[in-house]
């Protein structure tokens, strides 16, 4: 049923275990087999936009807290909000576009009989789905085509075709966890616009088997690293997850919502409370980081900068 947070059933399909088969990829597997939506069919596409409704819980608004929010009419905020989820939305079908390149990748020379490389194709299709999931639900909220500046999408190019192992692993379980944290929110909140507390629950539910599979292989792509490997690729993942989290708020959106774009941009960079939101729900992330030995010194100074530590 359109709009229903009740998952579609499909029938596990057997495994062949292989030499390069991993219990976590068989386990996630038949997560996938028992727990999977069909975005087309479980979002109401069809019901027109009810502009009552935020697009996402207002204390996560990059102005909320701010004097300028307090000037903002309740309509004034419900757009802006709208317009913030869309551009995070969008923030993720270009990072998932990276994600599943560098999974595709990686998985190239494996058996294909064996539970991982089976999990990674699941993996990308279930991106896939999100990616659509996420441009319709970007459109629906009235929104352009939001993407990061010309620059941090060609150091994206750049990345996928060169990150691997824990570099390409962990930068994945970054940008999966600080979406997660948001969306958690946002598909408890009655005061969000339905059809996107469906779509954030959708993705929390099968983004938790991919945050999984990252953790297992950051973990496992480490063992035996030396100091000066994870010194580069601490280095190269807090890049990345800075240019990342700075791009999801395009700045686009403050002038689509009606709103001084070089105030709200001022008020969005002193933002203390949008700060403070970020490093809490970042905290579980951080300590992941800090227990596989990515959090160096210079690692640190970007996290910083990106507000999550």
């Amino acid at each position: 049923m359109a709009g229903s947070t009740v998952p579609s059933k499909a029938h596990p399909s057997k495994v062949q275990d292989s030499p390069e088969g991993d219990d976590v990829a068989r386990r996630l597997l038949g997560s996938a087999a028992q727990l999977a939506y069909d975005p087309a069919t479980e979002v109401d596409w069809e019901t027109p936009l009810d502009k009552e409704f935020h697009g996402a819980s207002p204390e996560w608004s990059t102005l909320y807290g701010t004097p300028y929010w307090r000037e903002l009419t309740e309509a004034q905020r419900k757009e802006l909000t709208r317009q913030e989820a869309a551009s995070v939305a969008s923030t993720g079908i270009w990072f998932e576009m990276i994600l599943q390149q560098m999974v595709l990748r990686d998985i190239y020379m494996k058996d294909p009989a064996g539970a991982e490389f089976q999990w990674a194709l699941t993996e990308i299709a279930e991106e896939c789905r999100h990616s659509i999931m996420f441009a319709r639900g970007a459109q629906k909220l009235g929104a352009p085509h939001y993407r990061p500046r010309r620059g941090v999408m060609e150091l994206g190019r750049a990345f996928k075709t060169l990150a691997f192992g824990e570099a390409a692993y962990a930068a994945i379980l970054v940008a999966e966890e600080v979406l997660d944290v948001m969306q958690r929110d946002w598909m408890r909140d009655e005061r969000v616009v339905p059809f996107v507390r469906t779509i954030n629950n959708i993705h929390v539910v099968e983004e938790s088997r991919h945050m999984k599979f990252a953790r297992e292989e950051t973990l496992k792509r480490l063992e035996g690293a030396g100091w000066a490997r994870r010194q580069i690729n601490a280095f190269v993942v807090a890049v990345a997850s800075y240019f990342i989290v700075t791009s999801m708020v395009n700045p686009e959106v403050y002038r689509r919502a009606g709103l001084d774009r070089k105030r709200a941009l001022a008020a969005a960079k002193g933002n203390e409370h949008h700060k403070s939101m970020m490093r809490s729900s970042c905290s579980g992330l951080m300590d992941f980081l800090a227990s596989a030995r990515l959090l160096t010194k210079p690692a640190l100074a970007f996290y910083k900068r990106a507000n999550l530590i």
